[in-house]
């Protein structure tokens, strides 16, 4: 059975949260925990903290599920808002600036097991 966890409006463009999410789709939990731990891009410290929540969901839905079994299923990262800003140009103009922001929704599940 399988667990959500949604991360909504997090402040980084959706580009770069898809470099990090590309590394750990599909890997085993424990993996994917370790690899954003040690990855220096700061969109990696609410990822691994929404792959936590979704180990925390699937705990509560299956009690005493072995969780050593479950690898992330599903990771997708979609565009939010942007906000949309002024930046001063040149002879009294002014350039846009858009401040992106992303929605990351994890599903995590045991692995499927092959006879």
């Amino acid at each position: 059975m399988e667990a959500v966890a949604k991360l909504n409006n997090y402040p980084t463009s959706p580009r770069k949260m898809r470099l990090l999410v590309d590394l750990i789709r599909g890997l085993d939990v424990e993996k994917a925990l370790a690899v954003l731990e040690h990855n220096p891009k700061h969109p990696a410290v609410p990822l691994r903290k929404l792959v936590m929540s979704a180990i925390s969901n699937w705990k509560q839905k299956n009690e005493g599920g072995d969780e050593n079994a479950l690898i992330v299923k599903t990771i997708m990262v979609d565009g939010a808002r942007v906000i949309k800003r002024m930046r001063p140009a040149p002879q009294g103009r002014g350039y846009r600036v858009r401040k992106r922001s992303n929605h990351v929704t994890v599903v995590v599940d045991t692995k499927a097991i092959k006879n």
